[in-house]
């Protein structure tokens, strides 16, 4: 079963050269514990634009972003995190998720979808993205 089916093709993800490495990393940590969702994260990584992060668009979801979505069930904020941080209850949202894979270098103004943990595919608009607080994490 895949978890995170890709974007298509013409959606181009940003990720910064910092998130870049540190993702790669954190994708291949998890390869033994959750390896769908970790190889899901690296091809995400491959088909990447890197850049710089001063270069990163404001509207882009990085790593710390405060991420806007509407879907059929209507509209919710979650900050995209590390694994540690994450905590549902506060909204935040690890990039070790299917739907973290699924926001990660993706831009306000465009769709995302992935599949959730019980199957069922969800597709979310992304409404709009706050930068992480005090820059890049």
């Amino acid at each position: 079963m895949k978890h995170a089916p890709k974007p298509r093709p013409e959606d181009v993800i940003l990720v910064s050269d910092a998130d870049h490495d540190k993702l790669t990393g954190l994708a291949r940590a998890f390869l033994d514990r959750a390896p769908e969702t970790a190889e899901d994260l690296l091809s995400e990584m491959d088909r990447a634009t890197v850049t710089t992060a001063c270069k990163m668009p404001a509207n882009v979801v990085r790593m710390g972003s405060a991420v806007t979505i509407r879907n059929g069930a209507g509209t919710q904020r979650v900050t995209l995190v590390y694994p540690a941080e994450a905590d549902i209850a506060a909204n935040k949202v690890s990039v070790m998720t299917p739907m973290g894979v699924a926001l990660i270098g993706a831009a306000a103004g465009q769709s995302v979808s992935w599949e959730r943990r019980d199957g069922r595919e969800m597709v979310a608009e992304i409404v709009s993205v706050e930068p992480p607080a005090g820059g890049e994490p």
